[in-house]
C-alpha cells in the first residue's frame, strides 16, 4: 500500500493524493511493470531490502506511459519501503543529442579517416565487452531463477512452520483441558472435602492453566490464519447484539479495576461479518483497554459511521499509557508488545492485536490505532455497512492471511 506521495509524483502522474494513498502501488503501473513488479522487483525487495536503477513504466491518470528509473529501500524499523523515482530523458531530447552527433561526426569525418585503425581496434574492444555483457546477463537469469527458487522454498518453510505450530497447539490443548477439567472435580470436593487453604491453591492452578490456554488458542488462531484455514460466515449482523454479547465477559474485570465503562452503540447499526470473529476481535480490543488502563480510569465503546453511510466504525478508548507513534503498526506484528514497562505489568502473547487486524481484513475490514503516550489509546474496527457495495478479502471461504499484540 502507498504510505506517503509527495507533490512531484503527484504532478507526474496527474492523481491526487487521495487516489494514490492507501492504494496499491499496482495502482501506477501499466500492465507489463505489474507482471515485473510482481515476478521480479517485488521479491528482490523482498529478499534483499533494496534495488537501484530499475526501469518502471508508469501508467499517468490520463493513460500515458512514462519511463522512470525506481530507487527502493526497505527502512529497518518498520518495514515500509521508500522508493525514489526518476523520469527518463524524452525521446525529443535523445534525438537533438544524437542529431547533433551526426553533425560532428560529419565534420570530423576527415578525422575518422585517419583514425580508422584506431577505431577498428576500438571496434574488437567493443564486441569483446558485448560478449561480456551477455556472460553477465545469463549469469542474471540465472540469478533471478536462484531468487525464485528461494522465494518458493521460503514460502514452504513458512507453511510448514504454520503446519507444525498448529499439531503443536492442538496437542497441547487436550491435556490442558483434561488438567482443568480434574482441577475443577477437586475444587467441587466431589474427589473428597478440600480445606480452604487447597481450594485457594486449586483456584490458582486453574487461573494458570486458564491462561496458558488463552496462549495456546493464540497461537493456534495466528498458525491458521497464515496457513489460510480461516473461514468466514459473513452475513448481516446488528452490531449492539453482537457487542452486548461481549461485554459481560469483561464486566468483572472492569469492575476489579473500578474502570469506568460507557457504551454507546445504536441498534439500528448493521454490519457484514463474521458474528464469532467479529465478537473475538472487540474482546481482544476490551481486554487491552482494560488490562493497559489503571485503577478508576475509563473505557468507551461507541459507533460511528463513514459520511456514505458505506463503512461502520467501532472503536474502543481508553484512558491508558499510550503508545509510541512509532510503534503504531509494530503492535499489529506477532509477539509485539510496545515496551518493556507494558510487557512487565500486563500478560499476553503479543498476539492479540495481529490476531484481530488479520480478522478484520479477512471480513473486508481494517484495524488501526489512534494514540499517543499518557494520552490512552482508540483502536478501530472498521467493517461495511450492510448493503453496502463493498467486496471482502474472504466471504465464506478461506484468506491468504494477513501480517499485522495483546
Amino acid at each position: 500500500m502507498v504510505q506517503f506521495a509527495n507533490q512531484t509524483l503527484l504532478d507526474v502522474v496527474g492523481y491526487s493524493r487521495d487516489e494514490i494513498v492507501g492504494k496499491h502501488v499496482e495502482l501506477l503501473f501499466n500492465v507489463g511493470t505489474r507482471i515485473f513488479y510482481q515476478t521480479h522487483w517485488f521479491p528482490m525487495l523482498r529478499l534483499h531490502g533494496h534495488a537501484e536503477e530499475v526501469f518502471l513504466m508508469l501508467r499517468a491518470r490520463s493513460g500515458e506511459d512514462l519511463g522512470m528509473l525506481s530507487y527502493a529501500k526497505r527502512r529497518e524499523s518498520d518495514g515500509i519501503f521508500d522508493c525514489v523515482i526518476v523520469p527518463v530523458r524524452e525521446r525529443a531530447k535523445f534525438e537533438e543529442e544524437l542529431l547533433r552527433a551526426r553533425r560532428a561526426a560529419e565534420g570530423a569525418n576527415e578525422v575518422l579517416e585517419r583514425q580508422k585503425e584506431e577505431l577498428q581496434r576500438a571496434n574488437d574492444l567493443l564486441e569483446s565487452q558485448a560478449v561480456e555483457l551477455e556472460l553477465q546477463g545469463e549469469q542474471m537469469r540465472e540469478q533471478a531463477e536462484r531468487l525464485e527458487q528461494m522465494a518458493v522454498a521460503a514460502d514452504e518453510a513458512n507453511r510448514a512452520k504454520s503446519s507444525f505450530l498448529a499439531m503443536m497447539s492442538h496437542e497441547l490443548r487436550t491435556p490442558l483441558n483434561a488438567i482443568s477439567g480434574y482441577l475443577q472435580i477437586l475444587e467441587l470436593g466431589i474427589a473428597g472435602p478440600i480445606t480452604d487453604a487447597q481450594r485457594d491453591i486449586l483456584h490458582r492452578l486453574d487461573q494458570s492453566g486458564r491462561h496458558l490456554l488463552s496462549l495456546i488458542n493464540d497461537v493456534l488462531d495466528l498458525s491458521r490464519i497464515e496457513a489460510g484455514r480461516i473461514e468466514y460466515d459473513i452475513r448481516d449482523v446488528v452490531l449492539a447484539d453482537a457487542v452486548a454479547g461481549v461485554t459481560p465477559l469483561v464486566e468483572p474485570q472492569l469492575a476489579a479495576k473500578g474502570i469506568r465503562f460507557h457504551t454507546d452503540v445504536s441498534s439500528t447499526v448493521e454490519v457484514r461479518a463474521d458474528v464469532e470473529k467479529l465478537r473475538q476481535i472487540v474482546v481482544n480490543l476490551l481486554g487491552n483497554a482494560v488490562k493497559f488502563t489503571a485503577d478508576n480510569g475509563a473505557v468507551e465503546l461507541g459507533t460511528n459511521v463513514s459520511p456514505d453511510n458505506a463503512i461502520v466504525n467501532l472503536y474502543v478508548k481508553d484512558s491508558g499509557i499510550g503508545i509510541p507513534r512509532d510503534q503504531h503498526e509494530a503492535i499489529f506484528q506477532p509477539f509485539v508488545q510496545v515496551d518493556s514497562a507494558r510487557t512487565r505489568t500486563a500478560q499476553g502473547s503479543g498476539l492479540g492485536l495481529a490476531i484481530s487486524r488479520d480478522l478484520a481484513r479477512g471480513m473486508g475490514g481494517d484495524l488501526v490505532v489512534e494514540s499517543e503516550p499518557g494520552k490512552g489509546s482508540t483502536f478501530t474496527l472498521s467493517l461495511p455497512a450492510a448493503g453496502a457495495r463493498r467486496t471482502p478479502v474472504s466471504e465464506n471461504r478461506s484468506p491468504a492471511g494477513t501480517r499485522g499484540q495483546d
